[in-house]
Protein backbone atom coordinates (compact mmCIF):
# COMPACT_ATOMS: atom_id res chain seq x y z
CA UNK A 1 0.00 0.00 0.00
CA UNK A 2 0.75 3.22 -0.74
CA UNK A 3 0.46 4.56 2.91
CA UNK A 4 2.27 2.35 4.03
CA UNK A 5 5.91 3.54 4.14
CA UNK A 6 4.25 7.28 4.12
CA UNK A 7 2.91 6.12 7.80
CA UNK A 8 6.26 4.55 8.72
CA UNK A 9 8.50 7.14 8.00
CA UNK A 10 6.44 9.57 10.45
CA UNK A 11 6.28 6.85 13.08
CA UNK A 12 9.85 6.57 12.71
CA UNK A 13 10.67 10.03 12.51
CA UNK A 14 8.63 11.00 15.31
CA UNK A 15 9.96 8.48 18.05
CA UNK A 16 13.53 9.27 16.82
CA UNK A 17 13.17 13.20 17.54
CA UNK A 18 11.71 12.36 20.69
CA UNK A 19 15.41 10.75 21.66
CA UNK A 20 17.22 13.01 19.96
CA UNK A 21 15.35 15.71 21.80
CA UNK A 22 15.87 14.62 25.19
CA UNK A 23 19.55 13.51 24.21
CA UNK A 24 20.64 16.37 22.05
CA UNK A 25 19.00 18.91 25.16
CA UNK A 26 21.49 16.71 28.04
CA UNK A 27 24.47 16.97 25.89
CA UNK A 28 24.19 19.92 24.68
CA UNK A 29 23.47 21.29 28.29
CA UNK A 30 26.92 19.40 29.70
CA UNK A 31 29.10 20.52 27.15
CA UNK A 32 28.14 24.51 27.04
CA UNK A 33 27.69 24.18 31.04
CA UNK A 34 30.73 21.76 32.20
CA UNK A 35 34.66 21.58 31.08
CA UNK A 36 36.53 18.35 31.43
CA UNK A 37 38.80 16.18 30.13
CA UNK A 38 38.10 14.75 26.15
CA UNK A 39 35.50 17.43 26.06
CA UNK A 40 36.54 18.22 22.09
CA UNK A 41 37.36 14.36 21.08
CA UNK A 42 33.93 13.65 22.81
CA UNK A 43 32.07 16.47 20.80
CA UNK A 44 34.17 15.17 17.44
CA UNK A 45 32.22 11.92 17.69
CA UNK A 46 28.91 13.02 17.90
CA UNK A 47 29.41 15.12 15.29
CA UNK A 48 31.42 12.69 13.16
CA UNK A 49 28.07 11.10 11.53
CA UNK A 50 26.92 14.39 9.67
CA UNK A 51 30.01 14.36 7.89
CA UNK A 52 30.40 10.47 7.27
CA UNK A 53 28.80 8.96 4.42
CA UNK A 54 25.30 7.20 5.20
CA UNK A 55 26.93 3.29 4.12
CA UNK A 56 30.08 3.88 6.75
CA UNK A 57 27.38 5.11 9.40
CA UNK A 58 24.97 1.83 8.77
CA UNK A 59 27.62 -0.70 8.03
CA UNK A 60 28.80 1.06 11.71
CA UNK A 61 25.45 0.44 13.11
CA UNK A 62 25.73 -3.19 11.91
CA UNK A 63 29.00 -3.60 13.89
CA UNK A 64 27.36 -2.59 16.82
CA UNK A 65 23.83 -3.56 17.01
CA UNK A 66 23.66 -6.39 14.74
CA UNK A 67 23.10 -10.31 15.07
CA UNK A 68 27.40 -10.72 16.22
CA UNK A 69 27.57 -7.28 16.58
CA UNK A 70 29.29 -6.07 20.61
CA UNK A 71 25.65 -4.64 21.39
CA UNK A 72 23.78 -6.75 19.28
CA UNK A 73 24.84 -9.80 20.54
CA UNK A 74 24.64 -9.37 24.17
CA UNK A 75 21.26 -8.33 23.01
CA UNK A 76 20.21 -11.78 20.95
CA UNK A 77 21.66 -14.34 23.46
CA UNK A 78 20.26 -12.74 26.42
CA UNK A 79 16.68 -11.52 25.83
CA UNK A 80 16.04 -12.82 22.24
CA UNK A 81 16.03 -9.21 20.62
CA UNK A 82 17.09 -8.80 17.31
CA UNK A 83 17.28 -5.18 16.33
CA UNK A 84 18.45 -5.50 12.63
CA UNK A 85 16.02 -6.03 10.04
CA UNK A 86 13.50 -4.39 11.90
CA UNK A 87 11.52 -0.70 12.17
CA UNK A 88 13.13 0.13 15.90
CA UNK A 89 16.97 -0.54 13.45
CA UNK A 90 15.74 2.06 11.24
CA UNK A 91 14.88 4.34 14.33
CA UNK A 92 18.37 3.83 15.96
CA UNK A 93 19.78 4.77 12.23
CA UNK A 94 17.49 8.54 12.33
CA UNK A 95 18.60 8.78 15.58
CA UNK A 96 22.05 9.10 14.77
CA UNK A 97 22.21 11.16 11.66
CA UNK A 98 20.36 13.37 13.04
CA UNK A 99 21.66 13.78 16.45
CA UNK A 100 24.23 16.22 15.18
CA UNK A 101 21.49 18.51 13.98
CA UNK A 102 19.99 18.55 17.26
CA UNK A 103 22.90 19.07 19.29
CA UNK A 104 24.24 22.08 17.48
CA UNK A 105 21.12 24.02 17.53
CA UNK A 106 20.44 23.26 21.24
CA UNK A 107 24.05 23.97 21.54
CA UNK A 108 24.16 27.43 20.39
CA UNK A 109 20.81 28.15 21.84
CA UNK A 110 22.63 27.74 25.02
CA UNK A 111 25.29 29.70 24.39
CA UNK A 112 23.04 32.60 23.54
CA UNK A 113 21.36 32.49 26.58
CA UNK A 114 22.78 35.38 28.57
CA UNK A 115 24.89 34.04 32.08
CA UNK A 116 23.31 37.20 33.72
CA UNK A 117 20.14 35.95 33.87
CA UNK A 118 20.93 32.66 35.60
CA UNK A 119 23.75 34.34 37.99
CA UNK A 120 21.02 36.41 38.94
CA UNK A 121 18.43 33.71 39.53
CA UNK A 122 21.38 32.11 41.72
CA UNK A 123 21.65 35.20 43.52
CA UNK A 124 18.12 34.70 44.36
CA UNK A 125 18.01 31.36 45.90
CA UNK A 126 17.12 29.27 42.98
CA UNK A 127 19.25 26.30 42.57
CA UNK A 128 21.00 24.77 39.31
CA UNK A 129 17.97 22.44 38.10
CA UNK A 130 15.54 25.30 39.01
CA UNK A 131 17.44 27.77 37.01
CA UNK A 132 17.62 25.00 34.14
CA UNK A 133 13.47 24.71 34.21
CA UNK A 134 12.31 28.24 34.64
CA UNK A 135 15.21 30.57 32.83
CA UNK A 136 18.02 28.65 30.57
CA UNK A 137 15.27 25.70 28.67
CA UNK A 138 12.40 29.12 27.85
CA UNK A 139 14.80 31.61 26.65
CA UNK A 140 16.63 28.68 24.44
CA UNK A 141 13.26 27.08 23.50
CA UNK A 142 13.59 28.47 19.49
CA UNK A 143 16.88 26.78 18.99
CA UNK A 144 15.58 23.79 20.38
CA UNK A 145 12.63 24.00 18.45
CA UNK A 146 15.13 24.43 15.18
CA UNK A 147 16.71 21.72 16.45
CA UNK A 148 13.77 19.58 16.36
CA UNK A 149 12.48 20.31 13.05
CA UNK A 150 15.88 19.94 11.24
CA UNK A 151 16.38 16.48 13.25
CA UNK A 152 12.90 15.91 12.04
CA UNK A 153 13.27 16.59 8.67
CA UNK A 154 16.33 14.82 8.34
CA UNK A 155 15.14 11.35 10.13
CA UNK A 156 12.65 11.70 7.41
CA UNK A 157 14.53 11.85 4.45
CA UNK A 158 17.35 8.97 5.88
CA UNK A 159 18.13 6.44 3.53
CA UNK A 160 21.69 5.11 2.98
CA UNK A 161 22.26 3.82 7.40
CA UNK A 162 18.29 2.49 6.92
CA UNK A 163 19.23 0.07 4.05
CA UNK A 164 21.92 -1.63 5.64
CA UNK A 165 20.24 -2.05 9.34
CA UNK A 166 16.78 -2.47 8.06
CA UNK A 167 16.99 -3.86 4.85
CA UNK A 168 13.78 -2.68 2.20
CA UNK A 169 10.88 -4.55 3.66
CA UNK A 170 7.53 -3.89 2.58
CA UNK A 171 5.01 -2.72 5.71
CA UNK A 172 7.75 -3.73 7.60
CA UNK A 173 10.88 -1.16 7.46
CA UNK A 174 10.69 0.21 3.97
CA UNK A 175 10.23 3.90 4.16
CA UNK A 176 9.41 6.78 2.16
CA UNK A 177 13.02 6.98 0.59
CA UNK A 178 13.14 3.38 0.40
CA UNK A 179 9.81 3.37 -1.36
CA UNK A 180 10.89 5.82 -3.90
CA UNK A 181 14.24 4.21 -4.59
CA UNK A 182 13.04 0.67 -5.07
CA UNK A 183 9.73 2.07 -7.30
CA UNK A 184 12.07 3.84 -9.51
CA UNK A 185 14.30 0.75 -10.29
CA UNK A 186 11.65 -1.61 -10.74
CA UNK A 187 10.33 0.63 -12.83
CA UNK A 188 7.18 1.83 -10.82
CA UNK A 189 7.05 5.62 -11.90
CA UNK A 190 3.60 6.26 -10.51
CA UNK A 191 4.14 4.89 -7.10
CA UNK A 192 7.65 6.90 -7.12
CA UNK A 193 6.29 10.15 -8.78
CA UNK A 194 3.60 9.99 -5.85
CA UNK A 195 5.72 9.48 -2.73
CA UNK A 196 7.84 12.16 -4.48
CA UNK A 197 5.57 14.70 -4.48
CA UNK A 198 4.40 13.73 -1.25
CA UNK A 199 8.24 13.85 0.11
CA UNK A 200 8.73 17.36 -1.57
CA UNK A 201 5.17 19.19 -0.03
CA UNK A 202 6.17 17.71 3.28
CA UNK A 203 9.73 19.00 3.37
CA UNK A 204 8.95 22.33 1.95
CA UNK A 205 6.03 22.95 4.29
CA UNK A 206 9.02 21.77 7.27
CA UNK A 207 11.42 24.19 6.15
CA UNK A 208 9.01 26.85 5.41
CA UNK A 209 7.78 26.46 9.15
CA UNK A 210 11.03 26.56 10.50
CA UNK A 211 11.78 30.07 8.54
CA UNK A 212 9.09 31.88 9.69
CA UNK A 213 9.51 30.64 13.18
CA UNK A 214 13.28 32.25 12.72
CA UNK A 215 12.08 35.30 11.77
CA UNK A 216 9.09 35.13 14.19
CA UNK A 217 11.70 34.93 17.09
CA UNK A 218 13.80 37.50 15.40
Amino acid sequence: MIWEPIILSLKISFLSTLLTLGIGVLLARLFTKYQFKGKDLLETFILLPMVLPPSVVGYGLLILIGKRGLIGKILYHTFGITLVFHWTAACIAALIVSLPLMYQSCKAAFLNVGQDYEEAAMDLGADEKKVFWRITLPLARSGIFSGIILSFARALGEFGATLMVAGNIPGKTQTIPLAIYFAAESGDKETANLLMLIAVVFSFAVIYGLNSNIKKKG
